[in-house]
């Protein structure tokens, strides 16, 4: 199954470390236009390194990275390490702190028939493209993706929270409001547990699936150009990314809902009402702030909200889910965005298609429940569909089932953040003799 090695992590300097949160970066598919131009006025923001700008951005990035490192902005740790990494955060509504606790390693890019590496959604080729250039011209990553194992004994576990008590650095406060700590572990019998763990398992892909294609289009392409040269261990093989255990309390799922910025064929509220009632069981409701609340645990149930008062609460009739005729999985069409897609935008809208439906531009996608009336109020959307969370065990049921999710059905919390620790590729980067120890 998974194979991961650990990484001679590039860091920023002990000095420029002690300062972290001025360097750290939201991930590019992430980051707001107004948070990339604040953070590109500090000239050693890791900005300039995954979202590089100018005419050849690629280039752009790969003239930095040699700058900064032959300056010392960036410095490699001398030994090879499996590298912690906590999140301490906080939800609205609860008094509680929780802490994702998970740790960056190399793991090998495998393609997605293979079922090592599970993904839960599609990408966009031309996202792919974007990074895989970026990542061929500087052979260096500057952020983790995001993946899922999980290990019910938490053995790991106690590694992690013995190496956190010796923090390389962390932030005061990230974008999203979360503290990151970073640690390292360097034990090489440790480090061989962590391996001997992952092999027998596979892993989901929680965020981060065009860098991770992007990892994987890379490998292919020096592979061909080295031929029978390969080794298989050199750097190209091997992909950045945090793994968290899929098991614990502490890995949240936030909802995205959808926001409807027009109504084809200038539907009107009450038309749009009456294409969804041969479908829907349709409560009217008085403040739009209970939606939340109203549709929360119950199955295919959704809120609506159309603007000057006219807010419901929409759920489907349950004899009306055999008429799904998408060609997907059981376990697809059991999700709620799954319901929502197939009868708000194909039968109501007559968006025909999740191919079509990816493509219109009629529709957002918010994870701000308040931003979505907001919006429609000011006229900015004809209607908010406001959604319940998906939980871990229907992604990992989608997961092993083979298929993908509707388009933005996840959105874990918090996302993991850019410069916190950089790995390079190049095939010499794993010639120390440390990695000796590591490999089969």
């Amino acid at each position: 199954m998974a194979e991961i090695q650990p990484v001679r992590g590039w860091r920023y300097s002990e000095i420029l470390g002690r300062q972290i949160d001025a360097y750290v970066s939201p991930l590019f598919d992430v980051v707001s236009a107004k948070q990339r131009e604040a953070l590109y006025r500090n000239p050693l923001n890791s900005i300039h390194l995954s979202v590089p700008r100018g005419p050849d951005p690629a280039g752009e990035a790969l003239r930095r990275l040699r700058e900064w490192q032959e300056q010392g902005v960036l410095r490699q740790d001398e030994l090879p390490g499996i590298y912690v990494y906590y999140q301490y955060f906080r939800l609205p509504g609860s008094p509680r702190e929780y802490c994702r606790k998970g740790f960056m390693c190399h793991i090998r890019a495998t393609d997605w028939p293979e079922n090592v590496v599970l993904r839960h959604e599609n990408t966009l080729p031309v996202a792919v493209n974007d990074r895989a250039e970026l990542l061929s011209r500087t052979e260096f990553q500057t952020s983790a993706t995001h993946g899922l194992y999980r290990d019910d004994s938490f053995e790991l576990e106690r590694y992690l929270d013995e190496a956190i008590q010796a923090p390389l650095y962390q932030t005061e406060e990230d974008y999203q409001g979360a503290r990151d700590v970073l640690a390292v572990i360097q034990d090489v019998a440790v480090i061989r547990r962590f391996q001997q763990v992952l092999a027998s398992r596979q892993v989901i892909l929680a965020d981060g699936h065009h860098r991770y294609e992007a990892s994987v289009a890379y490998r292919h392409a020096r592979q061909a150009a080295a031929g029978a040269a390969a080794t298989g261990q050199e750097g190209w093989n091997y992909h950045l990314m945090y793994l968290t255990n899929s098991a614990a309390d502490d890995l949240r799922i936030l909802p995205t809902h959808r926001l409807l910025l027009e109504l084809p064929g200038e539907l009107t509220a009450d038309e749009l009402l009456a294409r969804l009632t041969p479908y829907f069981t349709v409560l009217t409701l008085d403040d739009p702030y209970d939606l939340p609340e109203r549709i929360a645990g119950k199955l295919w149930a959704f809120g609506l909200y159309l603007g000057e008062g006219q807010v419901y609460k929409l759920r489907l009739r349950p004899e009306v889910h055999a008429q799904l005729a998408w060609d997907t999985t059981p376990e697809v069409k059991a999700l709620d965005l799954t319901v929502l897609h197939y009868f708000v935008l194909e039968k109501a809208l007559g968006i025909v298609g999740p191919e079509a439906q990816r493509q219109w531009p009629g529709v957002a996608y918010v994870r701000n429940f308040p931003e979505c009336l907001t919006r429609v109020d000011r006229g900015e959307a004809r209607a908010a569909l406001i959604t319940n969370e998906v939980t871990m065990d229907e992604v990992e049921r989608v997961c092993h089932s083979g298929a993908v999710m509707p388009p933005k059905s996840t959105f874990f919390y918090p996302k993991t953040i850019g410069g916190f620790l950089f790995s390079s590729i190049r095939p010499n980067e794993t010639l120390h003799p440390f990695y000796d120890a590591f490999r089969a």
